[in-house]
């Protein structure tokens, strides 16, 4: 379509609203099958674009050798939420690879806003960890008490380091000590330019040994068939609770009381470094999450209809109920963990990273996933759906909806059918198909330029997708509770009574 405001967005993004590189030139999503026009066929609606034939490819090359002595324990202090926890422990994996080192079984964060108190056991299977990976690296679950005494190095290892950095820097370390810390595990690897077996490390670790716990992995199955006895649902990551809007400085809509309130939320929190934050410029450049009334008014925008089943993937809401009316007068079934199960829920209540893990089990396996934002489990979300077959992964465009929906305020512009085309033709190209990982953003210098790239969990090709099957990879790729042929299967069952 030829709408004026499509025009304007064109221009300011670029036709398809990527950053053009030479280097990394393909990068563009094709055209989902989908929404041209409204509910013309329901199926469209969750219907995924062509996979074109990846597949997985994440077995090591012929010359990869097993792990050879070990120099010394490489003991890691994980920090940030699930998802952050889950990248920095395949990341110093393949870290320990790199620098020969015995891994110890990662240590949790437990002082994080969300205070949780579960070890490894508790939210990974440890076994499995260990054992998938024993061609790989070494790893043990505890530091020998006889090391417990010596000097450890205690290294903040450099955000975004290639292969160099450890070899050069950190390795020498063995000379002089037995073991050495990892301060933190967050964007510790670069995510491009790194030796294909170091990358496809990193995939395995990530899509099959850090396998949730059983009862983890038992919970997020069973919630997964209550959701799929609706039907085809969307999994909406409504990242809309207290932490996301304090950290982030996002306000608009709230009361000044609870601007206040997440204000000095943020002040007080130490490890939260930007204190002073406009709140109407991050809305203006698609900074903040999205509103459940945003959330409402773009899924219905795309023709999702009232009756669509939407499970909420998240904590507390902030401003609980009231917050929801919106969401809730369009999209009446929506659905929480609490309410497909009850009394199961009880022993994962106190823990939100398990909690969270569920959350994860269920998104992985949607029909359709959507992110109100892009955070850690989005993002993580996301690049699990594409090596699982590009699934239907919507990321909306939060820059240009803000936009529009600023007009919508203003009363230049009406929830309507032109307001439907708009969102349809913008988000055409954003529905998870198979394209090459992003770049950094043209004109970023230094080490900035590592920030603006897309990261590497978010979309695992080129490196662990390979088209048409080469090189596929038999392994059993099973990070959710549903391995991938009962997914398909139970999928594909509740498509068909759907139609």
């Amino acid at each position: 379509m030829d709408d004026p405001l499509l025009r304007a967005y064109r221009t300011q993004q670029g036709e398809f609203g990527v950053q053009s590189s030479s280097k990394l030139s393909w990068t563009r999503e094709s055209t989902t099958p989908h929404l041209s026009r409204l509910a013309q066929n329901s199926q469209k609606l969750w219907k995924a674009a062509p996979s074109r034939g990846f597949n997985p490819c994440v077995k090591p090359s012929e010359s990869y050798e097993a792990p050879g002595e070990s120099r010394g324990y490489l003991l890691v202090h994980t920090n940030g939420g699930l998802n952050q926890m889950r990248a920095g422990i395949c990341d110093m994996v393949a870290v320990a690879r790199i620098i020969n080192a015995t891994l110890v079984i990662p240590e949790l964060d437990k002082g994080s806003f969300w205070q949780d108190s579960s070890n490894f056991s508790d939210v990974f299977d440890e076994e499995h960890f260990i054992n998938a990976l024993a061609n790989d690296v070494r790893i043990v679950k505890r530091l020998p008490k006889e090391f417990s005494f010596f000097n450890k190095a205690v290294k903040h290892f450099r955000s975004w380091s290639g292969v160099e950095y450890y070899q050069e820097e950190i390795a020498p370390l063995w000379q002089e000590y037995n073991v050495i810390r990892a301060a933190k595990s967050d964007s510790r690897l670069a995510n491009n330019n790194l030796p294909p077996d170091i990358q496809k490390l990193r995939c395995r670790v990530h899509y099959d040994a850090l396998r949730f716990a059983p009862h983890i992995e038992a919970m997020g199955e069973l919630l997964v068939e209550r959701m799929r006895s609706y039907g085809p649902y969307i999994a909406l990551h409504l990242r809309y609770e207290k932490d996301m809007l304090a950290f982030s400085g996002c306000t608009y809509g709230l009361t000044t009381a609870e601007a206040d309130e997440l204000t000095a939320i943020r002040e007080s929190t130490p490890y939260w470094k930007v204190k002073e934050i406009n709140s109407t410029e991050q809305r203006a450049k698609g900074l903040c999450p999205l509103t459940p009334k945003e959330v409402g008014i773009f899924l219905e925008a795309l023709g999702y209809p009232p009756s669509t089943p939407i499970y909420i993937a998240a904590g507390e809401i902030y401003g609980g109920d009231h917050k929801m009316a919106e969401l809730a007068s369009r999209f009446p079934t929506l659905i929480r963990k609490e309410k497909l199960a009850h009394a199961e829920l009880t022993p994962f209540m106190s823990h939100a990273t398990q909690m969270a893990a569920l959350d994860y089990i269920v998104s992985v396996e949607s029909n359709v996933f959507v992110p109100s934002y892009s955070g850690n489990m989005a993002r993580a979300v996301e690049g699990h759906r594409r090596y699982l077959g590009h699934r239907k992964t919507i990321i909306p465009d939060r820059k240009a909806l803000v936009s529009l929906f600023n007009k919508i305020d203003r009363g230049q512009l009406r929830d309507s059918k032109r307001l439907s085309a708009i969102i349809t033709e913008i988000h055409k190209k954003r529905q998870g198909s198979p394209r090459k990982r992003k770049g950094p953003i043209s004109g970023t210098r230094g080490r900035e330029r590592f920030r603006t790239e897309e990261a590497f969990y978010t979309n695992p090709l080129p490196d662990c997708l390979c088209q048409n099957g080469s090189s596929y990879n038999p392994v059993e790729h099973r990070s959710t509770g549903l391995n991938t042929t009962t997914a398909q299967i139970l999928l594909d069952g509740n498509m068909e009574k759907s139609i």
